[in-house]
């Protein structure tokens, strides 16, 4: 059985969640997992409809599957995901109003260690994918990812300060809970 712990970075978009997970995989020397959507929505001009957010999510979760395989073959201790399925229940409903029900489902049946929940305390940095600039709608979607993490029992910590304050509660968190529990 493998030890291999999977922790997620979860929150709006421009909160920092890919350079944190670059960030911990280079601190803990292991592997991480970028957002598929990324490269799905510029090889497609950012286009998209509600059928495509569920190529998305099967197409994240094959590269997270290719990660993982890839992290257990090398004995990694962590693998550090940029976006589960809980972003793309967020998106489907907060675009669409409805979520697919394999979304759902996946939710149901995936398991993770560890939510770092990345605040919106950081700069807005323009992005041609990202399409909520305004302070309300990021206070309001980081209210959603807050509300689903606080109703599930996986534990999460809060992730604040600058670029490079950051990686420190997430460091801190892992250390406790994963290489100081001897």
């Amino acid at each position: 059985m493998s030890t291999l712990k999977k922790i997620v970075a979860i929150g709006p978009e421009s909160t920092g969640k890919s350079s944190l997970c670059q960030a911990l995989a280079s601190h803990y020397g292991t592997l991480w997992c970028p957002e598929y959507a990324r490269d799905y929505l510029l090889e497609n001009d950012n286009n998209y409809l509600e059928p495509d957010l569920e190529v998305i999510a099967k197409g994240q979760l094959a590269l997270e599957e290719l990660q993982t395989k890839e992290a257990e073959r090398r004995k990694d201790p962590f693998l550090f995901i940029d976006t589960d399925m809980y972003v793309m229940k967020v998106w489907s409903e907060y675009s669409f109003e409805r979520c697919a029900h394999f979304i759902l489902d996946q939710i149901a049946k995936r398991r993770y260690d560890l939510y770092l929940l990345c605040h919106i305390d950081l700069p807005w940095t323009p992005d041609i994918l990202r399409e909520y600039p305004d302070l309300q709608n990021r206070q309001e979607l980081f209210r959603i990812y807050q509300d689903l993490l606080e109703q599930q029992s996986v534990p999460f910590v809060d992730i604040t300060g600058g670029n490079f304050e950051r990686i420190k509660p997430a460091i801190r968190a892992i250390d406790e809970r994963y290489l100081n529990e001897k």
